[in-house]
């Protein structure tokens, strides 16, 4: 299996400082500092980045599910918001899932999300969030 990198520079203090990310794909790039991380300031923080890793490893997880059981899900929409609390810590993610799957039914598509939930690998690798919360929505149309 391959190896993901990612790289991260930052200058001066934590408060004045301002520092960016980049993955080594040279697909993203983007600033970050205190404010956007803590505040409403502009910018990304890490844990967006981490939103948008779960959410994306969630929905590549289901599928896989769902294609083992022989369901071929039209679409997978996965949405994530990370909670950043004191200390500071992620004290908690919301995951939000829609999925158009024919054929499937809702008990069966319950199963499997919240197996995907916890069985992604990035899901696995965020285990000490104390709390992980997942709305999933089986759509038909």
């Amino acid at each position: 299996m391959p190896v993901r990198k990612s790289q991260a520079v930052w200058r001066g203090t934590l408060k004045e400082g301002s520092g960016y990310m980049s993955l080594a794909s040279g697909l993203y790039e983007g600033p970050y500092t205190f404010s956007s991380r803590f505040e409403e300031g502009k910018g990304t923080n890490p844990e967006e980045l981490i939103g948008a890793a779960q959410a994306g490893c969630f929905s590549m997880f289901l599928a896989a599910l769902l294609t083992d059981r022989g369901y071929i899900p039209e679409s997978i929409h996965t949405s994530a918001a990370v909670h950043l609390g004191a200390g500071p810590m992620i004290k908690k993610i919301e995951l939000e899932c829609e999925a158009k799957v024919p054929g499937l039914g809702e008990k069966d598509f319950q199963e499997m999300a919240e197996a995907a939930k916890v069985g992604c690998p990035v899901s696995k690798a965020l285990a000490a969030v104390p709390e992980v919360v997942l709305r999933a929505k089986l759509v038909s149309e």
